[in-house]
């Protein structure tokens, strides 16, 4: 094999992103051979290399496809999600992808990927974007709002939050399955409350559901915010954050 040969090969079976001992599973070739092949193209600028033993063509700078190749059970999540869904105007200085690996930052042509290892049972709620080379998984909308709820430091803010979930329009039964699945009390208390404040009808079996999950403990409304303000018993929650400041928020006045 030559490599024009393995060009050749890349491009007839559109193959764009790729790991190299995938490629020599497939191949019926010399494995030194192949590695040399590589190494030589990215020396002359037709393959860059990813990570150890992950490469793409030159040309390839598809952020979303490049950083769910790099983990396994992976998808584009919190903030990054957020944006792509339409959720948040800001964009974030780095690809935040949700895996069940335990996997470092990587830095690949000027763009940070973030890796949020989680537990296996909170794989749930994603999708898929883009066609052929440029397809990757990504967490649903209602899977995003609970994950950014969930994790709110990969998620741009607080406020941001807020008038994410204000301004969409979530699955109630989606919301509730993704719930179960992150299982976390404070979160879902938030959530119900908020559905509740902005009269959303079409999740009133969200809201039943939440008010179902209230335990004894009482839970900052804002996980940023001080300790103070207004109990609110049907929540258990502290109001850190006024009615009034909630709803400035998503009428963009904060």
């Amino acid at each position: 094999m030559t490599q024009n040969d393995f060009l050749k090969y890349l491009e007839e079976e559109e193959i764009s992103i790729f790991e190299i001992q995938n490629l020599k599973n497939i191949l019926d070739f010399d494995n030194r051979r192949i590695n040399e092949i590589v190494e030589n193209l990215v020396v002359n600028g037709f393959l860059s290399r990813i990570e150890r033993g992950k490469y793409c063509r030159t040309n390839f700078r598809d952020e979303n496809v490049i950083g769910t190749f790099l983990a396994k059970e992976s998808a584009v999540a919190y903030w990054s999600a957020l944006n792509l869904h339409g959720l948040t105007d800001q964009f974030p200085n780095k690809i935040f992808i949700q895996t069940t690996q335990l996997k470092n930052e990587v830095e690949f042509t000027g763009t940070t990927y973030q890796f949020v290892k989680i537990q296996v049972n909170k794989r749930t709620g994603v999708v898929f974007n883009g066609y052929g080379n440029h397809k990757y998984p990504i967490t649903d909308i209602e899977k995003t709002i609970v994950d950014c709820f969930d994790l709110p430091q990969y998620s741009g803010g607080f406020a941001e939050l807020v008038r994410a979930f204000h301004n969409t329009k979530c699955n109630a039964i989606k919301l509730i399955d993704y719930c179960n699945a992150v299982n976390n009390i404070a979160v879902i208390k938030r959530l119900g409350f908020l559905a509740e404040l902005f009269e959303k009808k079409n999740l009133n079996s969200f809201v039943k559901f939440a008010k179902s999950k209230v335990n004894r403990s009482y839970n900052l409304f804002d996980t940023f915010g001080e300790n103070t303000g207004k109990s609110i018993n049907d929540w258990h929650l502290r109001l850190n954050l006024s009615k009034e400041n909630i709803f400035g928020i998503v009428q963009n006045q904060y």
